[in-house]
């Protein structure tokens, strides 16, 4: 399916993998449905798509609230053409044992990840479901598949992303539903681990310092376009698989 004039809701656009997806969707001239909790930012993502000549509407607010769900679908069939949504907005809230962080704080990671992707399914799926097709990526992480002190309540909440993906592609055959793993990018999410304070900080900045300093974090462009060649290629064999940044044409079972 041929992107270009087509609209996207893609969450978590104000920085990181999910801007640069977003500059780069607009580049292809996609319609664009720009979604983040910071305003400025998303202002400045906004901004940047429309340079390019890109329809582009910026919808600030949490993602996981049924309010903004609502007001984006309605921005993004306004545009015309919907086929689908990219959820990238994710919070990470490194540093703490899992026994250490306050209920705000679980909250806002497992609401931002997990709850998120949901309540953007719960409207929009009915929608491209009378379409007959539609297109929802969830950006997942290497942290579903592991065990790290300091972050725990990400990687509990990312492999239950991921599963909430899996099982949406096995309910909806016609949906083309599958995860992206952007790899090691050079993010805000990065620096707060580097920096991170609490009962599992230690181990975290042992982890994630030597990442920077050895150069192995990639930008989020380089990213983008490993999802952005999934997303240019054939569909019909995307959906209810894993994909890594690394081998963006092989699925991870």
């Amino acid at each position: 399916m041929l992107l270009k004039d087509k609209t996207l809701i893609i969450t978590g656009a104000s920085m990181g993998v999910g801007r640069a997806l977003a500059e780069a969707l607009a580049v292809l001239g996609s319609r664009l449905v720009l979604n983040a909790r910071g305003a400025e930012d998303l202002e400045d993502a906004w901004h940047a798509c429309d340079m390019v000549g890109a329809q582009a509407v910026a919808v600030p607010g949490d993602a996981s609230k049924a309010t903004t769900a609502r007001a984006l679908l309605e921005a993004a069939q306004s545009l015309g053409d919907f086929v689908g949504f990219v959820h990238c907005a994710g919070v990470l809230n490194p540093g703490p044992h899992v026994w250490e962080m306050d209920c705000a704080g679980f909250d806002e990671v497992f609401s931002s990840n997990v709850k998120g992707g949901w309540i953007l399914a719960r409207h929009c799926v009915p929608v491209l479901r009378k379409a007959g097709s539609g297109l929802a990526v969830f950006v997942g992480s290497g942290a579903a598949s592991v065990v790290q002190p300091g972050m725990g309540l990400y990687c509990a909440a990312k492999a239950a992303e991921e599963h909430l993906c899996r099982q949406l592609a096995a309910e909806a055959p016609w949906l083309t539903c599958f995860v992206y793993r952007p790899g090691l990018v050079d993010t805000r999410m990065q620096h707060q681990a580097r920096n991170a304070l609490g009962g599992g900080a230690e181990a975290l900045r042992a982890l994630f310092r030597p990442w920077k300093e050895r150069g192995r974090l990639i930008m989020p462009e380089e990213s983008a376009m490993g999802l952005m060649r999934l997303l240019l290629g054939e569909w019909k064999d995307l959906s209810g698989h894993t994909f890594d940044m690394r081998d963006s044409d092989a699925p991870v079972f």
